[in-house]
């Protein structure tokens, strides 16, 4: 039988799953409403909805993904998702406060979404280190 000690990655992936595709559907429909909580910024030109645009697609492509390996949590293909998901939350982790400390951008859900990230990055760590029994 097949189990695991410690955190547990499935629900780690369907959170995952359920937030990102949310947030990459915002970013598709109203991409300055999502920045400008984010940052305190509008995009500011058409260039800047397009890359955001393109972001959102990313973004629920990757909870579409994290969505579906959810029920097999365990295997090695939603492992090396968890990683890549590791490597996606310290990444916003860093960029953000970057734009913080550099730029000045900061809008009211901007310490939300880094604590955020920062606990699922945690979350991923945990999950990565946990044993499968056998």
């Amino acid at each position: 039988m097949r189990g695991t000690i410690g955190p547990n990655p499935k629900l780690l992936l369907s959170i995952t799953g359920a937030l990102e595709a949310a947030t990459g559907l915002v970013l598709l429909v109203a991409p300055s409403v999502l920045v400008e909580l984010l940052l305190g910024a509008a995009p500011g030109t058409p260039a800047g909805v397009t890359v955001s645009r393109v972001a959102g697609v990313a973004l629920l492509a990757l909870g579409v993904a994290c969505w579906l390996a959810r029920e097999d949590a365990a295997g090695r293909a939603a492992k090396g998702l968890v990683a890549a998901v590791l490597l996606y939350n310290v990444a916003v982790v860093a960029i953000l406060v970057l734009a913080w400390t550099n730029l000045g951008l900061f809008g009211i859900a901007f310490w939300p979404v880094v604590l955020a990230h920062t606990g699922l990055a945690a979350w991923c760590v945990a999950c990565l280190l946990t044993r499968t029994l056998e």
